[in-house]
């Protein structure tokens, strides 16, 4: 199998991402749009240094994959105190704690 078909499932699965945090008002399902992304930018990097012959990507998708662990922790205690706060997960109900 062809890595650039590899870079095109990489695509696809960024877009849904995307529309997935585009569209979606639930913190949790946005926050998997966002691992999604991620973790098809990992898909991307890794891909690409198939093609090139050399590591370099799948050292940088390493580093992905570190801040998106850090990431995970961070935003899910985030999400867990908006919820204890509120009883709610949606991610219109923050804005209204600004000053």
């Amino acid at each position: 199998m062809s890595p650039i078909n590899f870079v095109y499932l990489a695509a696809v699965l960024f877009a849904i991402g995307a529309a997935t945090v585009l569209v979606r008002r639930n913190a949790i399902i946005a926050f998997m749009g966002v691992e999604l992304m991620l973790n098809a930018a990992n898909l991307a990097l890794v891909s690409f240094s198939r093609i090139q012959g050399n590591v370099h990507g799948q050292i940088m998708a390493f580093f992905v994959m570190v801040v998106a662990a850090a990431e995970v922790v961070v935003g899910l205690a985030i999400i867990i105190a908006v919820f204890r706060a509120r009883q709610t997960i949606s991610l219109d109900d923050p804005a209204e704690l600004k000053g």
